[in-house]
């Protein structure tokens, strides 16, 4: 389930996993996919710490509220309306609660949700910037300090509300804890995923 995080640009912001069969991410009206967000994070741990780091991410921008869909209403099957409630048509939440957990093969269903997010939302680029003087990162128009993005790595290595299956994590989970343990980047010097 998504959590409030702190923002500095936007205050509390949703940021997180809304569906257990997916590995799609929603940040506010963002979605993009944990792989490629901890892909970008594992290039940004192996920079020098002395250095701002910048590259660009794909994601999908959904403007209208109606076109994001009820997350409750989907979880419960009373709202299918936007794209959370046709994924939530696709994947329902599951009838035992024990069975709460994120899918960590979830990647394996990137091809669908894509395809369902087209119908809702417009590709974009946005930037990921880390900004060392100002204690800054940026994911697009939302910026947070090291410590609340941090938070953000925390929750996909965590599996987010649910936590992983069986405590197994994708392997792309588990590169990015490679590259990030060692790290003196700015971002993650002393950081420890645990």
């Amino acid at each position: 389930m998504p959590l409030e995080f702190e923002s500095l640009s936007h205050g509390k912001i949703a940021f997180g996993f809304f569906n257990i069969e997916t590995d799609i991410l929603l940040l506010n009206q963002y979605f993009f996919f944990a792989q490629d967000f901890c892909r970008s994070v594992s290039e940004a741990a192996e920079k020098d710490q002395r250095e701002n780091y910048e590259t660009s991410w794909d994601i999908y921008l959904i403007e209208r509220e109606k076109d994001i869909g009820n997350l409750m209403g989907a979880i419960y099957g009373i709202d299918h309306r936007g794209f959370i409630g046709e994924v939530y048509k696709r994947f329902p939440f599951p009838q035992n609660r024990d069975g709460f957990k994120q899918n960590p093969e979830g990647f394996k269903n990137r091809s669908l949700i894509e395809n369902l997010i087209q119908k809702y939302a417009k590709g974009m680029e946005i930037y990921f910037r880390i900004n060392k003087k100002r204690d800054q990162i940026n994911i697009g128009e939302y910026a947070f300090n090291r410590t609340s993005f941090q938070e953000l790595v925390k929750y996909i290595w965590q599996g987010g509300y649910p936590r992983w299956k069986d405590d197994i994590r994708p392997d792309y989970v588990l590169a990015m804890k490679a590259k990030i343990d060692p790290s003196k980047s700015c971002l993650f010097d002393g950081f420890i995923l645990q």
